[in-house]
């Protein structure tokens, strides 16, 4: 699995875009469903703003405002790598080893 060079200059131009208006989390399986999302509150804040990619680099997604929507921390922690339409929210772990 390989990590992905982002620019943190357009990550925080991308961040200061999406909180602009204060949107609702963007999660379909939204965690605090009708709670907006905190956007002063500290970043471990499970309900703290944090961009989330729709579809994640990992799997070939852009690095794109067009790609981009705002959640809550926890939300987009639950959300992880899936895809939309992926509604199980479940987390795939890799590793090398053999059992």
């Amino acid at each position: 699995m390989s990590r992905v060079s982002r620019n943190t200059t357009i990550r925080d131009r991308h961040r200061t875009q999406l909180a602009r208006t204060k949107p609702p989390c963007a999660y379909e399986h939204c965690l605090f469903p009708g709670e907006p999302i905190d956007y002063d509150a500290h970043h471990l804040d499970p309900k703290a703003f944090q961009a989330d990619h729709v579809i994640p680099v990992d799997a070939g997604g852009p690095d794109t405002l067009a790609n981009k929507v705002p959640m809550h921390r926890a939300c987009n922690r639950h959300k992880w790598k899936s895809l939309p339409g992926d509604d199980t929210g479940a987390r795939v772990y890799e590793t090398d080893r053999t059992w």
